[in-house]
């Protein structure tokens, strides 16, 4: 059973930083295999669609942003605790949302895609 922990979620002001960060166990990521899987962070504001922020492969590799963040934010993975992170600067009160994480087996950046979900935590950003 994979599950996905989200954590490091709060309230800042606009030009600030937080780091979240996206725990991981369970099968596919015991041993070797999890290095070709995934992960996307997403994000949902009530009444619109989940969208994808940005997605990794778990080797490090291979990495997608989204036009509204690239440039600001920076996906990494730390394999031996199978964590991914996802540093977000100059934050604005558009990136406000409720950011979820979540595990796929290609590069999808439809929420559609992805296998596995975290349950999410809240980013607010203060003007």
């Amino acid at each position: 059973q994979v599950q996905l922990v989200e954590s490091g979620g709060g309230l800042v002001q606009a030009g600030g930083s937080l780091r979240l960060s996206c725990a991981a166990s369970g099968i596919p990521f015991s041993g070797f295999s999890f290095i070709t899987y995934y992960i996307g962070w997403f994000r949902q504001v009530p009444g619109k669609e989940r969208e994808v922020v940005a997605h990794i492969k778990w080797s490090g590799d291979t990495t997608y942003y989204a036009d509204s963040v690239e440039s600001r934010f920076i996906i990494s993975t730390d394999n031996p605790k199978n964590t991914v992170y996802l540093q977000m600067n100059s934050l604005k009160p558009e990136d406000t949302a409720l950011y979820y994480c979540a595990s796929a087996r290609r590069p999808e950046v439809a929420a559609g895609g992805y296998d596995y979900w975290g349950q999410g935590t809240q980013v607010t950003v203060s003007s």
